[in-house]
């Protein structure tokens, strides 16, 4: 008996001891008031957080722009492995520090990063396109001349203005002389309509980690609307892509590898619509933390 009990109890803890940790996620929202609209008086990270919550798998955590250092002091930041990220109204009082602070342990490697909605032009994911764009422009020279390639950067700031519909998509690369010159991307569109109409979501590549359980085509009965182009460099993964009725469309689910990281985009999110208080928008971002969290 003595020898079955010590063998069990060995069993047992060798399963402990093997059991995954949970993935450490940061839940990062504006807080706008706007938001309580949509989501029966709580605000939308918070609502994101508490149902990413229920699943034992995430150990949840809710930062907001007016706390200390922007809601992402390295200490946070050093127990994190997934963020998501949301923001519309205020990206520039965030300051160049603490997005630095997100976009270089995305580049090693050390935490992934979700963009949802409107965040498109937050300080994290710009810094981290126009990291990308550089990336891909470098790639596209000749061998022989990566090492000693000369490189004037144009658009360098984000909250550039937006582009019109006929305007030349970024990020661009053209050669003036000796020098190459990249207009770096503006993470921006030219077209949006804030009208409630409904989307029409289609899984691109059902086989994808991040559409796990998603259905082939299905709906956001009531959502803002962004246009195409997308200045954004050139996602490894378009994902899912959202058409309207009135002819628009839009690559609403983009993954990047950045440096030794990952980023997801995924455009759906208004504050006041309760897009996330929906089954499948929130499945879409429980799958993202999932991929980009894996060890």
């Amino acid at each position: 008996m003595k020898l079955i009990l010590a063998a069990t109890l060995l069993s047992l803890g060798a399963a402990l001891h093997s059991a995954p940790s949970p993935i450490r996620v940061l839940v990062w929202d504006e807080r706008q008031p706007e938001q309580k609209q949509g989501y029966d008086g709580k605000f939308l990270g918070q609502t994101i957080a508490e149902n990413l919550a229920k699943d034992s798998a995430f150990a949840v955590t809710q930062a907001w722009r007016d706390q200390p250092e922007d809601g992402v002091p390295d200490k946070l930041l050093d127990q994190t492995d997934v963020i998501v990220w949301w923001s519309h109204k205020l990206p520039r009082s965030v300051s160049d520090a603490a997005a630095r602070r997100v976009a270089d342990r995305v580049r090693s490697g050390q935490v992934g990063l979700i963009v949802l909605h409107s965040a498109h032009w937050s300080k994290p994911f710009v810094l981290l396109m126009q990291e990308r764009a550089k990336a891909d422009a470098l790639a596209q020279l000749p061998e022989a001349e990566r090492a000693t390639a000369t490189f004037e950067y144009l658009n360098d700031q984000p909250f550039g203005k937006v582009p019109k519909a006929g305007d030349p998509v970024t990020p661009r690369l053209e050669k003036s002389g000796d020098t190459w010159k990249l207009t770096l991307p503006g993470c921006i569109f030219p077209t949006w309509r804030a009208d409630a109409k409904p989307s029409h979501v289609k899984t691109l590549l059902p086989g994808h980690p991040i559409a796990a359980g998603l259905p082939a085509a299905w709906d956001i009965p009531e959502t803002e609307m962004y246009g195409e182009p997308f200045h954004v460099p050139t996602p490894d993964a378009v994902i899912f892509e959202e058409r309207w009725d009135k002819g628009e469309h839009f690559r609403s689910g983009c993954l990047w590898t950045v440096g030794q990281g990952r980023v997801f985009y995924f455009r759906p999110g208004h504050e006041t619509y309760g897009i996330y208080r929906q089954e499948l928008p929130m499945k879409v971002v429980s799958n993202a933390v999932r991929f980009l969290g894996a060890r």
